[in-house]
């Protein structure tokens, strides 16, 4: 009798599941890591700002010498950025707060695998965490940003609409569009390196395709480009509601918040899928 023993290798338990159970699963994981997300910011946050001479003000800096810097160029005639309908400087700065939420917490979340690799290897646990831990430094950036908002708001005079407070909610969207890209961009990044330089020159060039320090051009090559670009109008719809109280282009803004809503589900989901056999990569 042949006492060889045979191993039968089956499809991972999780492809076995049905879809409810699945994403049950997923959801109770992201519920039960609230305080390994908390320690994971609180962990990075720490680190990023150690031995740093001005430490969060670097979140104020970086924002106010992009915005001179276009207030110089624009004053010397090398740019027209156009009329805006506010004060450049709240306009850019506000447009400019809200994309770095998008820009910093890409390139986070990107970097954010790679650099909790002793964790991802050691310990086991819903990787979600670390993308997640990585937006919320973006996220607390543009609080601080919020206090140099309210000084510039208030040294030339605008007050902001009441519906400033519904701005979370409208931020939400560029959130989940941020995760994620962010979660098969992390992915992507574990198995080239090269992806984080791809993203800091993608999210440099794609600025310059936003709306971000320049109001939304009517017609030409970049009005026709924003129509396919969501980043513009998620941007955009944000600073008009602080602006004027009320988005431009509320149809536009609601398929780019499901695209992006989409895209967030599609990516966690595969993020999901791929996490097991990521500490072999790292």
């Amino acid at each position: 009798m042949n006492n060889k023993q045979v191993k039968l290798y089956q499809p991972d338990a999780q492809l076995k599941m049905g879809w409810f159970v699945i994403w049950r699963e997923m959801f109770d994981e992201l519920i039960s890591s609230r305080e390994l997300i908390w320690r994971l910011f609180v962990r990075d946050f720490l680190a990023k700002y150690k031995q740093t001479v001005l430490g969060i003000l670097w979140a104020l800096i970086m924002p106010l010498l992009m915005v001179g810097t276009f207030i110089f160029l624009n004053r010397a005639g090398v740019m027209n950025i156009g009329k805006t309908d506010v004060p450049y400087p709240v306009f850019a700065l506000l447009g400019l707060s809200i994309w770095q939420l998008f820009a910093t917490g890409l390139t986070a979340c990107t970097n954010s695998i790679l650099q909790g690799g002793s964790m991802v290897v050691k310990i086991n646990f819903p990787k979600e965490s670390l993308v997640i831990a990585a937006l919320a430094q973006s996220i607390f950036g543009f609080l601080v940003r919020i206090g140099l908002l309210v000084v510039v708001f208030a040294i030339y005079k605008v007050i902001p609409s009441w519906s400033t407070l519904l701005l979370p909610l409208a931020l939400i969207p560029l959130m989940l569009l941020t995760l994620g890209l962010g979660f098969l961009l992390s992915l992507l990044n574990v198995l080239m390196r090269d992806i984080t330089y791809i993203v800091t020159l993608m999210t440099t060039f794609l600025l310059f395709l936003t709306p971000v320090l320049y109001p939304s051009p009517s017609s030409g090559f970049l009005a026709t480009l924003n129509i396919y670009n969501p980043l513009s109008v998620l941007v955009t719809g944000a600073r008009d509601l602080v602006i004027f109280g009320y988005m431009k282009e509320p149809s536009q803004f609601l398929s780019a918040s499901l695209i992006s809503l989409v895209i967030f589900l599609i990516s966690w989901r595969i993020f999901h899928l791929v996490e097991a056999r990521m500490a072999e990569r790292v």
